[in-house]
């Protein structure tokens, strides 16, 4: 294959995150939550796989016709924020009036926080919560909490978002990368498999999501606390 080639594949890698964010949210109008977390860790590890491939085969170089941050910013947006809020509104997890404020606030922030132009850091961190409700509703889809729980959870991380606090990127960000990316592979596999048992798993399962959503989530802010505000 030639160089344009490769780069040109590339991109179509990217653009299936968007037939498996449709394949999700088919899913979940059918209710099939399972099946429909499977899809978004599919469309999970391709996002994972893209970025190094693209920096790989340089398809700004061989490859600009097709921007690829903008396709990745789209397809992040469906399966990201758009899929699992409806799949959060449509469960019943939040009902009545909690509901519609979920869904609103979600979809609301993470538009404005998509186009935000600070939303990386020198590190190749993010600069807020970057909008991975997929991984948090599927937490929330292994433990049932009470929908006042989730409100405020909605509420801090939208919050959040707009706050100088680091989040780190599993396969950008350097600092403790021998760290993260071996739990970001096991939250892909506790997630898969919570999903397979239909969202019933047993303690390991259940534990060991929440564990490594804990790390993903708190490894950036850790990091400022350890080495400062631009370490």
């Amino acid at each position: 294959m030639t160089d344009a080639q490769k780069a040109l594949a590339v991109h179509l890698l990217t653009a299936t995150g968007a037939v498996w964010a449709m394949l999700a949210m088919l899913e979940a109008v059918q209710r099939d939550w399972n099946m429909m977390f499977l899809w978004l860790v599919v469309a999970l590890v391709v996002d994972g796989v893209d970025g190094p491939l693209a920096r790989r085969y340089e398809v700004k170089r061989h490859a600009p016709v097709f921007d690829g941050v903008l396709m990745d910013l789209v397809v992040d947006y469906l399966t990201y924020v758009f899929v699992p809020a409806y799949a959060l509104f449509n469960s019943g997890l939040m009902g009545g009036w909690t509901g519609w404020f979920g869904i609103i606030v979600i979809t609301f922030t993470s538009a404005l926080y998509f186009a935000d132009t600070r939303m990386k850091t020198k590190d190749n961190s993010f600069s807020g919560f970057p909008g991975c409700w997929n991984m948090v509703v599927l937490v929330l889809f292994a433990w049932e909490p009470n929908f006042w729980v989730i409100v405020v959870l909605v509420t801090v991380l939208a919050i959040v978002m707009f706050l100088p606090v680091k989040f780190v990127h599993p396969m950008r960000t350097e600092r403790w990368r021998a760290v993260t990316q071996p739990v970001t592979a096991l939250w892909v596999v506790f997630a898969a498999w919570a999903a397979w048992e239909n969202f019933d798993p047993h303690g390991l399962v259940k534990w060991g999501l929440t564990l490594t959503s804990f790390y993903l989530l708190g490894a950036g802010a850790a990091q400022q606390v350890v080495y400062g505000k631009e370490g």
